[in-house]
Order: structure tokens, then sequence, then C-alpha cells
């Protein structure tokens, strides 16, 4: 049965069908509920007055008390604005409108006092303050109580329509009246009281009226809680559920072909970190339950290698495995490693891609259903319903957020009586609490040390006005018999502008050094374009490759050891942290270069001064996700998980995710299917808040 907060919110007094369009078409705001979960992004101390000659410029925000002096309206139409200036006893500044000016001319009125409040700045050597909010003491005095007043996100369109911050607090101060005695409790007494927590009901009213800043603090605690704890409470459910419901191949015997590797073909060391991640591997195919592990670290930490020791272990449990790839450069790489590491042990492998001729694709699918080929590599071709295996026991996916769920679920289903233990490898850091959340289902691994005789790429950052020292750079290292990358950026918003810088920098590197083959390589191409350049340079037939981002994830060139990045400040830090990791694949001290204008961001400037400081893809994970939302991170959008926070941040509510965790997992480890009396609460809860979650899976 509908509640209180299913209602329409075209039927909250203020708002009516043309706001309630509006509200829907801006901020997706449907429901009572919609709007009560609609929450400021800051509050402003509405006690503080200052005097005018205490004003400057840099001020966030004013508010005081002063009389008009003088009222002036200049142009027509569209251009039209009012001036009026305000004084107190200690000076005067300018209030200015260009909307509403009419009404505003109409109803002010010189020397009678008034209250402004807005955000101050300069223009003409005068402090002015535009559209400011004007009011008299008597209007001031019939507001709500409540010395912080919240600020709501709003967008051009609605302030356009006069539905701007002010107007949002006051239809939630009328939501909050009406709503007393009507929020249901979403959490179990026990646990309420456990942690000490106020109520729902107390939480919503004082988030959008707060009295104090003792009384927002913990309704804002028990906002971000609720939020964390019934996200982790889904995804919990769904890994208990699978742990149960889904029997795994039990991979006892270390075999012949895992000893031989290890004793007789290994090319390096395992470091440290490979074998605490082997051993953590080791346990869950020991488990009889489906292993779902998350295998992170970065490029070139020996990701591949451990898993092939993986897949070494199910041949010698008599399973068959599959290692897909989001392109067919990867996919082909990861092929020829294997191959690499495998010759001279009779093991049989392949590689299917869209590009596999006919027969050869017969051959490989008669292969699999005899069961005489081992392991198969490939792109998506590998989830065809034409590929069939004989006896299917392992799926290692690389990068696998760049497959939709249900392709990677066609997957699981290549076995028949069992579903296939999973592996999945990235090599973009991922944030702790992000991946406790997208990837919480999964247990994670970390391989957090290079190889041995491996050296840190060395970082640096310069200004346009350097270009010169960079050049002569460059020439020593291409005299050394080095190759280099050099980047551009390939913007959607700007391709055909993005196009002519990189097409132009091709031809500028060209005539720089006149005496070295350059290739060109970017994503308009046709594929096999694209895959010859790639493979020239590869072979070191070209010595510089001018590109854009598609060589983010790829191609492999140990000899390739300088990377420059152009326009750095364009590119996000992960996307950044990922190029920096085509370089540094030899034994060679490698470089990345990083050059952007002297004009940039504060947030640009912060994120070129991580890139040199570290190269700890973790730290950067982090930082990039303080500096950008998680909900911009790699990865969240095809997780399967859905989750859009309305009040938490992954990037600074670790604590309070991390307890909801533990609680979550508490609760489901006493009541897995939340059926006793306490616990309903928590089920309903559940299938309302989250509308995508199928109760039916749990079950």
């Amino acid at each position: 049965m509908p509640g209180f907060l299913d209602q329409e919110i075209k039927y909250l007094p203020g708002v009516g069908p043309k706001r309630a369009e509006l509200l829907a078409k801006e901020l997706k705001i449907k429901t009572f509920g919609d709007m009560v979960y609609y929450f400021p992004y800051k509050y402003i101390d509405r006690t503080k007055f200052y005097k005018i000659s205490e004003i400057h410029s840099q001020m966030p925000y004013i508010q005081i008390k002063g009389k008009i002096r003088s009222i002036e309206t200049v142009g027509t139409g569209h251009k039209q604005r009012l001036t009026a200036i305000f004084y107190d006893d200690t000076g005067s500044i300018d209030l200015v409108w260009f909307r509403s000016v009419k009404w505003q001319s109409e109803n002010l009125k010189k020397d009678k006092e008034y209250i402004v409040f807005g955000k101050p700045s300069e223009f003409g050597g005068r402090i002015n303050v535009v559209h400011p909010e004007i009011e008299t003491e008597e209007e001031k005095q019939l507001k709500p109580s409540g010395i912080f007043q919240g600020y709501y996100v709003t967008t051009e369109n609605m302030k356009n329509k006069y539905l701007n911050s002010k107007a949002v607090n006051k239809l939630q101060l009328t939501l909050i009246n009406l709503a007393k005695g009507k929020i249901k409790e979403t959490l179990p007494p026990s646990l309420v009281k456990k942690l000490k927590l106020t109520s729902l009901e107390n939480a919503l009213t004082v988030i959008h009226k707060p009295e104090n800043s003792y009384d927002l603090k913990n309704a804002t605690f028990r906002l971000k809680f609720e939020e964390l704890f019934f996200i982790q409470l889904k995804i919990l459910a769904i890994k208990h559920n699978r742990e149960n419901k889904f029997k795994g191949f039990r991979f006892e015997k270390v075999g012949y072909n895992f000893n031989n590797f290890y004793k007789n073909f290994l090319p390096f060391k395992l470091t440290d970190a490979q074998k605490k991640v082997m051993k953590e591997i080791r346990r869950d195919l020991n488990r009889n339950i489906q292993m779902n592990r998350l295998l992170q670290g970065d490029v070139g930490s020996g990701k591949t290698l451990v898993a092939l020791m993986t897949i070494l272990l199910a041949i010698d449990n008599g399973f068959q495995s599959c290692l897909m790839a989001p392109t067919e450069i990867l996919a082909q790489q990861h092929f020829n490693s294997i191959s690499k590491f495998l010759e001279g042990m009779h093991i049989e492998t392949a590689l299917l891609t869209g590009s596999t001729k006919a027969s050869r694709r017969k051959e490989i699918h008669e292969a699999l259903t005899t069961g005489k080929l081992h392991i198969l590599t490939g792109t998506h071709a590998l989830i065809e319903d034409t590929v069939n295996f004989s006896n299917l026991g392992l799926v290692v996916i690389d990068e696998q957020h760049r497959f939709g769920v249900a392709q990677r679920a066609k997957l699981w289903q290549k076995n028949d009586l069992i579903p296939p233990h999973v592996l999945v490898m990235t090599a973009t850091p991922i944030p702790r609490t992000l991946a406790m959340t997208v990837y919480g289902d999964l247990d994670v691994s970390v391989i957090d040390e290079l190889p041995p005789g491996r050296k840190p790429v060395q970082t640096m950052h310069f200004y346009e006005n350097r270009r010169k020292q960079v050049y002569n750079f460059l020439r020593q290292q291409l005299e050394k018999g080095t190759q280099i990358y050099i980047v551009y950026p390939l913007i959607t918003e700007s391709e055909k502008i993005d196009l002519k810088n990189l097409e132009e920098g091709y031809r500028h590197i060209t005539e720089i050094f006149p005496d070295v083959k350059a290739g060109i390589v970017h994503g308009q191409m046709k594929p096999l374009q694209k895959e010859n350049a790639m493979q020239k340079f590869k072979k070191g037939e070209t010595r510089i490759l001018v590109a854009t981002t598609v060589i983010e994830v790829g191609v492999d060139v140990p000899n390739a050891s300088v990377m420059v990045i152009e326009n750095a400040e364009r590119f996000g830090l992960s996307q950044l942290h990922q190029l920096r990791g085509r370089v540094g694949r030899g034994a060679d001290q490698s470089y990345c270069i990083l050059m952007s204008s002297y004009k940039i961001s504060n947030e640009s400037r912060k994120r070129l001064e991580t890139m040199v400081r570290t190269n700890d893809g973790f730290e950067i994970a982090e930082m990039d996700m303080k500096l950008r939302g998680p909900g911009d991170m790699e990865g969240t959008q095809q997780s399967g998980m859905g989750f859009d926070l309305k009040i938490a941040n992954l990037g600074k509510d670790v604590e309070i995710l991390q307890l909801a965790r533990k609680i979550a997992s508490e609760v489901l480890d006493a009541d897995p299917m939340l059926q006793s009396e306490e616990n309903r609460v928590l089920r309903q809860s559940l299938m309302n808040k989250q509308t995508d979650f199928d109760w039916s899976s749990i079950s």
C-alpha cells in the first residue's frame, strides 16, 4: 500500500503540475520521498551580519543591514539591468539585477531598511552583489527559525522559472511540516538503540531545518549510515546467496603442470605480493564454493602470471580455462604472454577474436568440445553460443568494467553442472571504499609491488615555455635507441578540434625530428589501420607514436621508455596513471612528461602534482575520488550495483562505510533471509529502496 512518501510531488502545496514537471525533468524528483531525500549541499549561518566596510570580493557570502539610496534602470529588453546603491553607516555597495527588473523596481523602496544576502564580487573598482536576496526585518521574522539555512543545487532552467535554492528550501519546510508522524522507521529498534541513532523522521527534519550544529551532525550520521548500510546489505546478501547456492569445483590437486612450471619455467622469482595472492586463490579453490575474486594490480605488476598459475591448477584438476579481454590487441597480448610462458610445456592454447578465420574457428570449437584445448584466450567472441567447452572450470576476465553484467553472466553458463570459478583482473586501482561498494560481492586481492628489476617511472611536469628543453631531452633519448609515445587528448565534446590538434602535433613532430620515423593512431581510424600503426611501433619500424588515449590499454612495447602527455590538465588522474603504465615495461629508466599551459585550475594543478609525487596507483585512485567524486570513477557504471548516493561520500566517509559493512554482515550472518520479526523492517526497506533489487535472487 502506497505510503505518505509515495505521493506524487504535484500534490505538495506550492508545487502543482507545472513545477512537478520541472522537478521531474531537472532533478528526477517525482514523489514526496524523492523530495525529502534531496539534501542541501551546504549550510549558511544566517545569524551573522557584516558591516559594508568589512566586505571584500573573496568572501563566499555576506549578510548586511542598510537602506537603498538610489535605484536606476539601464537599457531595454534583454539587456536591461537595475542597479541600487545600498548603504550603512560605514559605506555603500551596488545591488544589481538582470532578471525581474520591472518587479524589483516597483517593489524596492528608497530609505527603507532591508536585509541583503548574497555573494560579493568586484566590478569597476566597486563591490557589488548580483541578484541578492533582499527582505525587510518583518519578512525575515516570518521565516521559519533555524540558525542554518540549507542551500540546494538547482539548474539554470529552474532559476529562470523562479525555482531557486530558496524556493526549494521553502518546499522542503512545507513537506517536513506535513510529514510529522508519517515517516516510518527503516531500521530495527535494536539497531537504532545499539548505534545511538536519531530517528529517521527527526534526521530528515533536522537535515532540512537544523537548529544547531550538534543536531545536524547526528542527523547527517544517521542518513549516511543508513544509505551505506542498505547498499552493503544488498551486496552482502547477493554474496551470501551465491556462496550458499553455487557450489564450486574443488581443485584439490597441485599437480605436474603447476609444479613443473614453478620449478622449470618461471621466468623470474615471484614477488611476496604475488605469493600472498596465490595463497588466497589456492584457499578459495579448495573450499567447494565458487571463487569470485578481484585481482587488482598496477600495469606490469604480474597479474597475468598469477592468472596463468591459477589456470595451471585448473588443468591439473582436469578442467579447461578461458581468459576474456575487452579488445583484440589486449587478447592477442595475453595470448602471446601465455604462449611464451608455456613454451616447452605440452599445453594446448588458442586465440579466438572477431577476426579469427572460419576454418580456424571450426578447429577451436572442435578442440574445445573434445577437451583437447586447455586454454582459450579471446574477446567477446568467447561468449557466442557456438563456443562450447568440454569442462570449463575457470574464467579469467581482464578489465571487467568494460564488459556488461549480461556478457559476464554468459561465461558462467558455459558449464552446465556447476558455474566455473571467476578471477577478475584490473589494472585500474580502485580505492578501498569503492571496491567495498562496487565490487563488494567479490573477495579482493592486491598485487602492490613491481617485479624485481623494474624501475619506477620518473614523472615530470613542464609548462609550455619549457618545450624546447623537452625536445632536447627527447632527442637525447632517441639517440640512445629508445621509442617515444606522444599522447593528445581526444574528448568527445570537441572531437574535431582535438583531431586537428593531434594532426598538427604529428606534423610538428615530423618537422622537429625529420630523421626519425613517426606514426599516428586515433579512434577514428579503421581498426586495420590502427592495428598496422601499432604493430609498426611494436616492431620498432616507427620510433615515435603520436596517439590519443587508444593506447591506454593494449600495446606492450618494452623499448618505449618515454611518454609525453600533451594538455595533461585535460586528463583525469586514473587516465594519466593508466597512460603512464605504457612505459616502464623494460629494464631501462622510463620517463613520463606532463605538458600543460600555465593557466590551469587548482584541481588540475593538484592532479599533476600527485602524478609527479607518486607512482602508487591506490594513492592516485584515492586522490582521484576525492577530486572527482565516486560517480565518475571508471567501473561504477557497469558494475551492476547501480548505487546513487544522496548524502554519503565514498571519499570521506570511510569509517561510516566500514561500520555499515560490519553491521550488515552481522545481521546477515544471524539471519540470512531477514525473516525474523526484528528484521522484517529491513527486508521491506531493502525492497522499497532498491527498485532494481530482485529478492528472488537471494531466495
